[in-house]
């Protein structure tokens, strides 16, 4: 029975040991209605402080199994620090293919994407804005549950 304790004790030290990404933030909007309108435009602020270490964006996304489609395109605006005027990024974003269903997590009927949005990359010190705008045809794009923006500092 010890060597059961004993092998649960390192697999848990190992798995919380082998992930080196630190969180720098995340945060989410619910969709109001789960009907994500074009009008809609959730933003999220948040400060760089350290300009050596390379951050990776991600947008993040919480929808029900009727989602229509197997992508999202989305605007992502960045208004960097010192800047007049923001940066327009288009995505086209995988959701599903028909070989492996979604490409995310699900429970129940639920799945929730962490999609990179480039590569990763060093960034000014400053408080960054980053706004996410849907620009699909529907409008409004059905069985959208929240949509966000994560950031990790990379080792």
């Amino acid at each position: 029975m010890t060597r059961v304790y004993l092998l649960l004790a390192i697999s848990c030290q190992l798995i919380t040991s082998s992930c080196t990404t630190v969180d720098l933030y995340e945060k989410t909007e619910p969709v109001p209605g789960h009907a994500w309108l074009n009008s809609f435009r959730p933003s999220f602020d948040f400060t760089i402080k350290d300009t050596n270490a390379l951050y990776q964006l991600y947008m993040v996304l919480r929808h029900n199994e009727k989602y229509p489609y197997t992508n999202i395109y989305v605007n992502l605006y960045v208004q960097a620090p010192g800047q007049d005027s923001a940066l327009i990024i288009q995505r086209d974003l995988t959701l599903a293919t028909s070989e492996k269903g979604w490409l995310a997590p699900g429970v129940d009927d639920i799945y929730e994407h962490r999609i990179p949005l480039g590569d990763a990359q060093t960034l000014r010190s400053g408080k960054y804005t980053f706004t996410l705008e849907q620009i699909m045809r529907d409008n409004p794009l059905p069985h959208i549950l929240d949509a966000g923006i994560r950031v990790e500092k990379k080792p």
